[in-house]
């Protein structure tokens, strides 16, 4: 599945900043909008090959760091690649926190 083709064609200006954000935050939602949906499919492909992980499951499965995977989660669950499971996990610090799952399987 192309991730990047898909996410461009749901959301072309997929909203990672609010209008009055600071000029900071346009400047790095324009420098994340090409590695984003490629963090999208590491984090799918992390899910679809583990099953449903928290965010710090995905993070020490994969070479994304913690933020990486805490910004795309919604992101994802927005466009309907993955989907809450209703679960909490435990975080490595042993604070629960939400577990994800794919809503695809191909």
């Amino acid at each position: 599945m192309d991730y990047k083709r898909m996410f461009d064609k749901i959301f072309p200006e997929f909203p990672r900043v609010r209008a009055n954000d600071p000029v900071t935050s346009f400047e790095a939602a324009e420098s994340i909008k090409d590695v984003a949906p490629q963090h999208h499919q590491v984090i799918f492909d992390c899910l679809k090959f583990y099953g449903p992980l928290g965010k710090d499951g995905i993070s020490a499965l994969t070479m994304l760091d913690g933020n990486q995977v805490a910004r795309r989660l919604n992101e994802m669950k927005v466009i309907g690649l993955i989907q809450l499971t209703g679960n909490t996990v435990k975080s490595n610090s042993g604070r629960n926190e939400r577990e994800w799952q794919c809503m695809h399987s191909d």
